[in-house]
């Protein structure tokens, strides 16, 4: 008896399947006809989704999108994270959506994504509040003075960790860019300098971030799940010392000249710009200091340490800097590390091929056609970067590391797109261009060194383990 249960309910389930598949895809032909684009929306609910983020966690990321790219198109259908989606690894599909308004995509992330973030933040808001905190922290960001500040810490925090690296055992790049970003960035935004409320709130900050790191699975016994139990816990912790500093920066009067991002919000006569809001924000904020920017100068000192040609010139271009700096006696400027024309392009072939961000999510509010693809409303679109960075139509030899590629090519292009684009451009491009400059000026005039493993650190691989090991040398100045 129990035999012929199991059995009917296994051909109930089947049944309902092929019907919801059916049916699902009935629907779709006859409201929007042939318009979609190519592909397959998968199995009931889940989609595509496990293939999707596998292959995100693999040594090639970009497989889940070559795979369907080269049967569907450059733009296809599919259905990850719950919802029915566009993606695109078309440059000019990209571009039309990163400059569409708020009236047309809004952002979308998985639901466990946004329960960690919050409602409030920066990454979600849309339409005029968005703007105003976007432009306040943008503006502030390119400024002189703050580039000053950034250049001063970085190069103070940068001696300081580099005073400890032994030449006897290994030194683990991202852990030290970590640290060294954290400190730089915090510094930039609430004016907390290194001491026992860095470190708590450092660690409170990591229990928050460990889910955004991890599978975008909610199932008990996951990261996610567990960051999900303990990120309120956390983020409350960590905006009640934020909501400290600022009502500390009110009763002694808020400077009219800023000196940290909570000064900016806090000039704005907005009284949508609350302070839990504004401490909410401050809290997403961080996110760079303790994943992009390691990221990048992690992926920098890999790259260099396959091409010995790059690390070389870089060596020569960054020593001659030094010297000068030896002969005229003044600490370096912000515009000396961003005049540097090789470290720059070495910067940009890190970008292109780390793909730290690798793309966006966003729902459509009303039917868009683009470039003949139909995306309806409600859907989701993924623009993703990556695949347009290793496109061998945009680039000769994409997973070549070729700083020199950079040297005539124009910036400008969809083609390239490492910090996004349109009204959410990310605000610290320039931040992060200037920290990992400051970082390798400091690292190839005062080291030799050679990668620990000989195995290949990818990007996904340095996000999930922390790798990159490498043994120093220290020479004499």
């Amino acid at each position: 008896m129990d035999n012929i249960w199991i059995v009917f309910v296994s051909v109930f389930l089947l049944c309902t399947v092929i019907l919801y598949r059916n049916r699902l895809s009935l629907m779709l032909k006859s409201k929007h006809r042939n318009q979609l684009p190519l592909g397959t929306l998968g199995w009931p609910l889940i989609g595509e989704t496990i293939e999707f983020v596998s292959c995100a966690y693999s040594d090639r990321p970009e497989s889940f999108m070559d795979k369907r790219r080269s049967m569907y198109g450059k733009v296809f259908k599919s259905h990850i994270f719950g919802s029915p989606t566009i993606v695109s690894t078309d440059a000019d599909v990209n571009k039309f959506i990163l400059q569409s308004d708020a009236k047309v995509f809004v952002p979308s992330y998985p639901k466990s994504l946004t329960e960690l973030m919050g409602e409030s933040s920066i990454l979600l808001i849309n339409g005029s509040l968005q703007r105003r905190i976007h432009g306040l922290i943008g503006a502030f960001f390119k400024s002189q003075q703050l580039k000053a500040q950034i250049t001063r810490d970085m190069q103070k925090y940068v001696q300081e960790s580099m005073a400890s690296w032994r030449e006897d055992s290994p030194v683990y790049i991202q852990d030290e860019t970590k640290k060294i970003a954290f400190h730089v960035l915090v510094k930039a935004l609430i004016s907390l300098d290194p001491g026992e409320e860095m470190e708590l709130l450092k660690k409170h900050f990591q229990e928050f971030i460990s889910g955004l790191m991890a599978l975008p699975i909610n199932l008990p016994g996951t990261k996610l799940y567990q960051s999900l139990q303990a990120s309120p816990l956390a983020k409350k912790k960590m905006v009640k010392l934020v909501r400290r500093i600022i009502q500390a920066k009110r009763n002694s009067g808020i400077c009219k000249v800023p000196k940290d991002v909570v000064d900016v919000l806090l000039n704005d006569a907005s009284e949508k710009l609350t302070d839990d809001l504004i401490a909410d924000n401050i809290i997403d904020m961080m996110i760079p200091g303790e994943d992009s920017v390691p990221v990048l100068m992690t992926l920098a000192t890999k790259y260099l340490s396959e091409c010995p040609a790059a690390l070389q010139q870089l060596t020569e271009e960054n020593l001659k800097l030094k010297k000068l700096q030896d002969q005229v006696g003044e600490p370096l400027c912000w515009s000396d590390y961003l005049s540097l024309p090789f470290t720059q392009t070495v910067i940009n072939e890190t970008l292109r091929m780390g793909n730290i961000i690798i793309g966006v999510m966003r729902k459509a509010l009303k039917d868009v056609e683009i470039k003949g693809h139909l995306i309806p409303q409600g859907w989701c679109v993924f623009t993703n970067f990556r695949s347009v960075h290793l496109d061998d139509k945009n680039y000769e030899c994409p997973y070549q590391f070729n700083p020199w590629r950079w040297q005539d090519k124009d910036m400008s292009s969809c083609n390239f797109t490492p910090f996004g684009g349109g009204q959410r451009l990310c605000p610290g491009l320039d931040l992060a261009r200037l920290e990992a400059s400051i970082f390798l000026h400091h690292f190839v005039t005062q080291f030799r060194w050679h990668a620990e493993e000989d195995r290949i650190v990818n990007f996904p691989t340095v996000r999930m383990k922390r790798r990159m090991p490498v043994m120093v040398r220290r020479v004499e100045s």
